[in-house]
């Protein structure tokens, strides 16, 4: 059975990042699918784990080939999800994990409409603005622009099929795990296992005979 598709997305400093880690960390049988930035990296940022840094040439080269399930040019930067690495741990079996913006996001679910999206709202833009300025990765532009961007993102959340509050992490840590487990026990993405039930249930193995 092929794993799910799961896009989590929010505007950026929303927290979502973090989520992710403590997902990958507790939930079992999920993978995360790294993708491609041409933006510089930020300390601490290892190239193949946090992303894949290219040159704008490079992620040209790459678009052409067909290796993007989507591309979208996002806060002066342009951003890609690897389409190989999305059916290699899905067909493997595993569910996986898309960090991506919003507007990433609506390209993905156009493709892949039974793709399980959640979007992660930040309590409020007083504490989007504290968060991003706490974690001080961004030159006051990109800052500025950031927040002038949150503005339309959060107002996107009606596209998705789930909204996670951000406010306390681990509350919004539970949300995500049961939605992820949830998506799993759907009807629809169990088809191949109870097909293999139902043919257990043969009319011919209902007499029981006696002695």
């Amino acid at each position: 059975m092929k794993g799910n598709l799961i896009i989590i997305t929010s505007p950026s400093g929303g927290g979502k990042g973090t989520l992710i880690k403590e997902v990958l960390r507790t939930v079992p049988h999920i993978g995360y699918s790294v993708s491609y930035t041409t933006r510089k990296a930020r300390l601490g940022e290892e190239n193949g784990h946090d992303y894949f840094f290219v040159s704008i040439e490079e992620f040209e080269r790459l678009k052409r080939d067909g290796e993007f399930l989507e591309s979208a040019y996002v806060h002066d930067n342009f951003y890609a999800t690897s389409k190989s690495q999305v059916e290699n741990i899905t067909n493997a079996g595993r569910d996986v994990i898309l960090e991506i913006d919003v507007q990433g996001a609506k390209l993905v679910l156009e493709k892949m409409p039974d793709a399980v999206s959640i979007f992660i709202m930040p309590p409020s833009f007083e504490v989007l603005s504290a968060r991003l300025t706490a974690r001080a990765t961004e030159t006051h532009a990109d800052l500025t622009l950031r927040l002038k961007n949150s503005i339309a993102e959060v107002r996107e959340y009606k596209n998705f099929a789930y909204v996670v509050i951000n406010e306390e992490l681990d509350r919004a840590l539970a949300d995500l795990q049961c939605i992820i487990t949830a998506e799993r026990h759907h009807t629809n993405r169990q088809t191949e296992g109870i097909s293999t039930i139902l043919g257990s249930f043969d009319p011919s193995k209902t007499h029981i005979s006696g002695d």
